[in-house]
């Protein structure tokens, strides 16, 4: 990396979120500049608008016109997060990988504590110990994270909290299929990455709607844990032994 690269780049996934855009990335700067890397080297925000049709759209492109670090990329309709999230990474080029959601819920702030374990760990996630989420919601997570961990022994606690910072090695190593990006700390693990978790805040949500419910929350993830576990069954290991 030179020193004009960034060293971050945060990825944020957008669906329909026009009214959390602006103080979203408002408080992403805010807590980027601060950063002491950011004394030296420059940092980016990639939005990656998965099919908005609430003018999100428009607000991206008027956002971006107005801060030089912030990147937009838009589809042309509604590929679902972790097609989001590939995309965001695929055309990120920071040495730290930060994700976060676009809804407000969590605190641009937990990203410094997050930050600092990077130095002993490959792989960051934020833990939402107060969760301030509908009771549906909150109920199918935890079935969800329960029995993710009796299958993949991660030892997260809640994996689906969108705020992570990475190292990238992590994401050139992890290959993304649909749905998959419920499931980075135990594709991390599985690749011999260290994966631990920080707790952070959580809050409810102010402006649009939720994109996940029983159906889509509980029952796909179940469904997805089967071919993570067959991943882990199968994934490629061995050394070469000294001379």
């Amino acid at each position: 990396m030179t020193p004009s690269s960034p060293w971050a780049s945060v990825l944020v996934p957008i669906k329909d979120e026009r009214d959390n855009l602006s103080p979203l990335l408002e408080s992403l700067l805010k807590v980027l500049d601060s950063h002491e890397h950011s004394r030296s080297r420059p940092f980016e925000i990639i939005l990656v608008d998965d099919g908005s049709s609430d003018g999100s759209s428009e607000e991206l492109d008027r956002l971006a016109l107005l801060h030089p670090q912030v990147k937009v990329f838009h589809f042309d309709r509604n590929y679902g997060k972790t097609c989001a999230l590939d995309a965001g990474f695929r055309h990120s080029a920071g040495e730290i990988i930060i994700q976060i959601d676009g809804d407000l819920q969590q605190d641009s702030e937990d990203i410094l504590k997050l930050l600092p374990l990077l130095s002993t760990h490959d792989l960051v996630c934020g833990w939402r110990q107060q969760r301030q989420d509908g009771l549906v919601k909150m109920i199918s997570s935890r079935i969800a994270n329960r029995v993710r961990n009796v299958f993949t022994h991660d030892g997260v606690h809640d994996t689906g909290c969108p705020l992570k910072v990475f190292r990238r090695a992590v994401l050139e190593r992890v290959r993304l299929y649909e749905g998959m990006h419920r499931f980075f700390p135990a594709l991390a693990a599985m690749h011999g990455f260290t994966v631990t978790e920080v707790p952070v805040r959580h809050y409810p949500r102010i402006h649009g709607l939720s994109k996940y419910g029983m159906g889509n929350r509980l029952f796909k993830s179940l469904y997805d844990l089967i071919a993570v576990r067959w991943m882990m069954d199968r994934v490629l290991r061995y050394k070469f032994r000294d001379k």
